[in-house]
């Protein structure tokens, strides 16, 4: 690979005066990068465009509202075929709400779930098949004897839609762990009906490098069948002191997780240390580099490791953040009710109090623009609704529609 290197300030002018080639969008001249404040460390982009790319603004007017405010500390939506709405909420309990925001039902009498820090009931997904078989999958953070771990459950959708019928449990991210960080813990179903979860390293100095570790479940994207089993024929299958299951390795804390509905590849966004948020795209096999290579520092602002962000065998981010945004999730747009936004992946900020929008072209970031600035909110889920509306729900309690004017 050849490394180009630039100041950030060279870099930004660089990107600046750069055409953006947008497809499925109209095309808008570029702009200065988004992010203007200095980063956190001056580390230099393996190659133009990695970070602070050109800036890019909505041209379709936008009409922004909040369809309710009254959540509980929510973590997860996922959109129901009545266009409805899937929301979890920390403490345990999962909401049923109506297309228009209003709440219908309430689930109690899932498993004890550990709230503590960045844990609680975590996120929710419906089965392919759930107009048929009304199966949903959780993620949650699980309170064990020597400390807490992430778990996948599974469970019928009761007729009444107030609880959940033969839960099962089916796959425990171990080993477990005394933090109370860091547990990634989005799941996703692929073209096959079997399940892509992402797990974090959960944050200590003394775990975090088992995300490099093959005989570990922390710091993975693990591919499971829905009986928690792991996928025949990974890419780590048949190897000696290595998890079959393990899809992907080397990862922080991976809390956005979505496949791209053009090209089918599996799209990740994980919290970089101090800075060095990053984008990548998942394939099997590969070693994203934490905790070895980063574009971030710790957060006493002293190096990760040896401070090196570029190692042999070890992927670079297709997109990274220095400072950080905190990426709390992602969403591919695939409806045409915004035509310009076909294609574009969406990044919901914690720590940056916006949403990211991003131009793909190529497997490539080509414009970034920021909405919902101002707000004072931390979004932290977000999915694309049966009417082609943005929703995202914050820690604010308040669910948010972004839609076509």
């Amino acid at each position: 690979m050849s490394i180009h290197l630039f100041n950030n300030k060279t870099l930004g002018i660089l990107l600046a005066g750069l055409a953006i080639n947008c497809a499925n969008i109209a095309c808008v001249s570029a702009q200065n990068p988004v992010e203007t404040n200095e980063p956190s460390a001056d580390y230099k982009p393996a190659f133009v465009g990695q970070t602070r790319i050109a800036g890019i603004k909505t041209k379709t007017p936008l009409d922004i509202s909040i369809i309710n405010e009254k959540l509980e500390n929510p973590w997860a939506i996922s959109v129901l075929p009545n266009g409805g709405f899937l929301i979890t909420q920390k403490q345990g309990t999962i909401l049923i709400l109506t297309p228009d925001g209003k709440l219908s039902k309430k689930i109690t009498g899932l498993p004890k779930v550990d709230p503590s820090g960045q844990g609680g009931l975590l996120d929710v997904t419906l089965d392919p098949n759930f107009a048929k078989n009304r199966m949903i999958y959780w993620a949650y953070s699980e309170p064990q004897d020597k400390g807490v771990l992430l778990a996948i459950a599974k469970g019928k959708l009761a007729a009444n839609e107030t609880s959940i019928e033969n839960q099962t449990i089916i796959y425990r991210a171990t080993p477990a762990y005394t933090g109370k960080l860091q547990y990634g813990s989005r799941i996703v179903f692929d073209k096959n009906g079997n399940l892509f979860v992402s797990t974090g390293e959960r944050s200590g100095n003394d775990i975090r490098i088992q995300a490099q570790y093959l005989n570990s479940s922390l710091g993975k994207i693990l591919h499971l069948t829905p009986e928690g089993k792991a996928v025949a024929n990974g890419p780590f299958a048949g190897k000696a002191d290595a998890r079959p299951e393990i899809y992907a390795y080397g990862l922080r804390n991976p809390d956005g997780l979505a496949i791209n509905p053009s090209t089918g590849d599996l799209w990740e966004a994980e919290f970089g240390p101090k800075g060095g948020d990053e984008v990548n795209i998942i394939k099997p096999g590969k070693n994203y580099g934490w905790p070895i290579i980063t574009y971030g520092t710790e957060y006493s602002g002293k190096k990760v490791g040896d401070g090196i962000q570029q190692k042999e065998g070890m992927e670079q981010p297709v997109y990274y953040w220095n400072p950080s945004i905190s990426p709390g999730c992602i969403a591919f747009y695939n409806s045409n009710s915004i035509a310009e936004w076909k294609g574009n992946l969406f990044v919901g900020g914690l720590g940056g109090s916006h949403i990211i929008r991003l131009v793909i072209k190529d497997n490539k970031v080509v414009g970034e623009e920021r909405l919902l600035e101002g707000k004072g909110e931390r979004f932290r889920d977000m999915a694309e609704g049966k009417d082609g509306a943005l929703y995202s729900v914050t820690d604010n309690g308040h669910l948010y529609r972004i839609a076509k004017k």
